[in-house]
């Protein structure tokens, strides 16, 4: 960063101003980076499930409650929207790096509805030899679809397990077995994908011994990636009523937190190492690139309901009601809902915040991005998770430790107040609009 150098505290004519920074600060390598296309990552929306899942928050619905003719309605106008949104704002330019199709279950569309969405994304859009990652659930993910995945040129799986318990997840509300999870793990390896498994700790029912089944099972099945995701309750779970009604107890927090170190130790020794707070791959490889460059700040476009990205220094998203997307989108009109235009201050803590998940947060590169050191920003914080054991202070990066691992979004949470308010009594996020 650069700063208006005075010489004297007596006033001058002198010294024409007229620029910031001082040309000589200017560099050749700027306009090539100026030149050069913004990567983006792409996230296609599947709002359908066989079953809703009791834990689950998102923006579904069952394939019980929609015809196929409404399902092809959707891919119908997730299409046009792919068409309309890439030419409204020239995303063509951009090479894509990532696809993410996301749900839902991604994998209950049929093929042709598949292979539909992947043609005009073909069509529109500069593919860079992208991570294709694809979400799926055991039971329908058969060999039929896992032959068309891999025709699709899909080379990620992520598959929604959850727990190898029959009875854990008999009481999530789905009819999955751990014989077909399984089968439907070696259908995703066969593909040649890089394959994900989830596991969710603190689901209804488990206990440290049910838990420790799952995560041997999990090793066990040879995956190259493991997740273990947090269950959190929302008012749109099924898990709420139930717990408002005292009809249902789930693990407490200290049984949770009990549950991931647990399974943090053991894919430790089975050779699973962090890539972030919750994902564990074989020698730390098999990095999920998605996820990652949205921490990090580079740019995500959304289609479908309720999908949502960054673009261009706005967070977007499009409209949550499945009836008002499809009509939005046949009339011709881009189905975006809400927004926010994320200032300097936004953007800085987004990348802190996020950026933190990648358990190493890059100071330097921080510094070369806002002008600032990020540990001059909120000093105090960080000396107070430092002396609390999660976080290790270096000259060149501020990184989570084994403690902070379990902690993580914690550390966001607690960096992100830290640098909304730094050298401020603003309120942040003032030019977000509904």
């Amino acid at each position: 960063m650069t700063t208006l150098q005075i010489s004297s505290s007596e006033p001058t004519r002198k010294g024409f101003l007229t620029n910031y920074p001082p040309f000589r600060y200017w560099r050749p390598e700027a306009v090539e980076r100026f030149i050069e296309p913004r990567p983006l990552n792409l996230y296609i929306h599947v709002p359908y499930c066989i079953q809703r899942c009791a834990y689950c928050f998102y923006k579904v619905t069952t394939l019980g409650d929609n015809r196929k003719a409404e399902i092809d309605r959707y891919v119908s106008a997730l299409c046009r929207e792919i068409e309309h949104a890439a030419r409204h704002f020239h995303l063509g330019d951009q090479p894509v790096k990532t696809i993410y199709f996301g749900g839902g279950t991604p994998t209950v569309l049929s093929k042709d509805n598949l292979s539909r969405i992947w043609e005009v994304i073909h069509q529109h859009f500069q593919l860079d030899e992208p991570e294709i990652t694809v979400e799926a659930e055991p039971v329908t993910l058969i060999q039929s679809k896992a032959d068309h995945l891999k025709a699709l040129g899909v080379n990620r799986i992520s598959m929604g397990i959850q727990s190898f318990s029959d009875e854990v997840v008999r009481r999530t509300g789905r009819v999955d077995t751990e014989e077909q999870a399984l089968k439907a793990i070696e259908l995703a390896k066969s593909t040649g994908a890089v394959v994900n498994v989830d596991l969710m700790s603190g689901l209804a029912g488990d206990t440290d011994e049910l838990w420790a089944y799952s995560v041997e099972r999990a090793i066990e099945s040879d995956v190259h990636s493991l997740t273990v995701y947090k269950t959190e309750v929302y008012a749109n779970a099924g898990y709420y009523n139930d717990l408002k009604h005292k009809s249902l107890t789930l693990p407490s927090d200290e049984d949770e937190l009990r549950f991931t170190a647990h399974a943090i130790e053991r894919f430790e020794k089975a050779g699973y190492l962090p890539v972030n707070f919750f994902t564990f791959t074989k020698g730390g490889g098999y990095m999920q690139q998605h996820a990652t460059s949205s921490w990090q700040g580079r740019e995500t476009y959304g289609f479908g309901v309720s999908a949502f990205g960054l673009l261009r220094g706005h967070a977007l998203q499009n409209t949550s009601e499945l009836s008002r997307y499809v009509a939005l989108v046949e009339e011709g009109k881009l189905p975006l809902a809400r927004g926010c235009r994320l200032t300097a201050r936004d953007l800085m803590t987004r990348d802190l915040a996020l950026g933190m998940k990648l358990i190493r947060f890059d100071r330097k590169e921080f510094q070369r991005r806002y002008g600032f050191d990020v540990l001059s920003l909120c000093r105090p914080t960080v000396e107070a998770l430092a002396a609390d054991g999660l976080v290790e202070v270096t000259p060149d990066a501020l990184s989570l430790t084994r403690k902070g691992i379990l902690w993580g979004d914690y550390v966001g949470h607690r960096l992100a107040a830290a640098l909304e308010t730094a050298g401020t009594s603003a309120a942040p996020g003032a030019s977000c609009t509904a």
